[in-house]
């Protein structure tokens, strides 16, 4: 073991702790604006096209900036990369909040701050993620997967409830300032706390490691990593089809308690809740048990229970309110196990210098199929109702875990060595061809 891997062996727990917590305190102001802007647009349209493309504003910056970002990530300094991005999402709620002061907001304006938002979460996230690895011993990688996802289940418990109550107390302008303050708040320990960074790869030909290659090059390399990398390029492929059907049934939740169980904000609070419930669940379980010794398996387990939970949650009956819960409570479990496992096999095989590149590639891939998947769901569930995007996005779940059961690449993916045996200098050298490994 090196002497860098020693210090941050013994020392981890302090530095990553204090980043966890200031991220935790972010997390849950951006939980309460969300609810309360899906809330503000339900009622106010009571449309799932609205809804879709409300959610389609929030996914695109993942999928146009991503890739780029995932290179400044590598190249730039990743404190000043979290403390920007940050202060940008603080920003945009500003905006907002002097709207609403004015009475002047608009669903479009609506869909212009989401979309900022998402453009500074597309830096945060890769940039927290790759940071993680530096920080976190690879034996502890899986645990704080387990525990970051009790983190997101925690405020989607809270964060809902305290949403719908403070609407009922305040003005929504009001709600928009504390994510401002837990902004802040989350930005104040990254001023603090040690965030290592990866040494820089030399180009090709070059004697010094500080020489960079060219932005473009760098963005190619992360490419080629992913390409070389079969059983990582399937994964993509499959999250890309997962995320297609699975990631309009969170943007019609609302519709779905409105239209088809004729509840209120106080009902899709408590299946919020459920949901965070969930996730804690999952995440102290993954925690604890860590999942099966190949981690794939337990991604694909929680892909298959993901898709019968979407299935239950969507065709039960009006009167069966109380089941969704109970739904949505296994929907969250199977999705920490379904994603958790996966980030950490990720964190403990692509290179440190590579992993905001890969990270955010993967990313774009998974999540490029998004905005098709809600422009698809709006209009259908408003022509043939809410629920029948919940039965289909189930039969494709249950149909992609399945299959990848039986996929070797993908089942053998924690022993592929294509990932490790890229050359550092292969940032000038031509693109695999497809089968080819370095």
């Amino acid at each position: 073991m090196t002497a860098t891997a020693t210090t941050r062996a013994a020392n981890w727990q302090t530095h990553f702790f204090s980043f966890w917590t200031g991220q935790a305190v972010s997390l849950f102001g951006t939980a309460l604006v969300q609810f309360a802007i899906v809330w503000w647009l339900t009622t106010r349209t009571h449309s799932a096209t609205v809804l879709a493309t409300a959610t389609l504003a929030g996914v695109l910056p993942g999928v146009i900036l991503a890739p780029a970002a995932g290179v400044w990530v590598d190249r730039w300094n990743r404190r000043w990369i979290m403390i920007l991005s940050d202060a940008l999402v603080a920003l945009a709620s500003v905006v907002l909040i002097i709207l609403f002061v004015l009475g002047a907001a608009q669903v479009w304006e609506i869909y212009i701050i989401l979309f900022i938002r998402s453009a500074g979460n597309a830096f945060q996230y890769p940039a927290m993620q790759a940071s993680t690895s530096l920080m976190v011993p690879e034996a502890q990688l899986s645990r704080v997967a387990g525990f970051n996802q009790t983190l997101q289940g925690a405020m989607n418990i809270v964060a809902p409830p305290v949403g719908a109550l403070l609407l009922q107390t305040i003005p929504l302008q009001a709600i928009l300032s504390i994510d401002v303050i837990t902004a802040l708040l989350g930005i104040a320990p990254l001023f603090f706390v040690h965030v290592p960074q990866p040494a820089p790869r030399a180009e090709a030909g070059t004697a010094g490691a500080a020489a960079r290659p060219a932005f473009w090059p760098e963005m190619a390399a992360g490419l080629r990593y992913v390409l070389a990398w079969p059983g990582l390029l399937l994964l993509a492929s499959m999250a890309l089809l997962l995320n297609l059907i699975f990631s309009p049934t969170g943007a019609l939740l609302p519709i779905l308690v409105t239209k088809h169980f004729g509840g209120g904000a106080l009902q899709l609070a408590s299946l919020d809740s459920a949901e965070g419930i969930g996730l804690i669940a999952g995440g102290l379980l993954l925690g604890m048990w860590g999942g099966f010794r190949k981690r794939i398996y337990t991604s694909l387990m929680g892909v298959i229970g993901l898709s019968l939970g979407i299935g239950l949650l969507g065709l039960l009956p009006a009167n069966l309110f109380w089941l969704a819960a109970g739904a949505m409570f296994m929907v969250a479990v199977m999705q920490v196990m379904a994603n958790g496992p996966i980030m950490a096999v990720l964190q403990a095989t692509v290179a440190p210098d590579m992993q905001g590149r890969v990270f955010s590639l993967v990313t774009a891939l998974a999540t490029a199929m998004v905005p098709l998947g809600l422009l698809l769901a709006g209009p259908l569930a408003d022509a043939f109702g809410v629920q029948s995007w919940y039965g289909i996005a189930c039969l494709g779940g249950l149909a992609i875990g399945v299959a990848g059961c039986f996929m070797p690449a993908l089942v053998h993916l924690e022993d592929q060595a294509a990932a490790r045996s890229v050359p550092a200098a292969a940032v000038g050298a031509p693109a695999l061809a497809p089968g080819e490994t370095s």
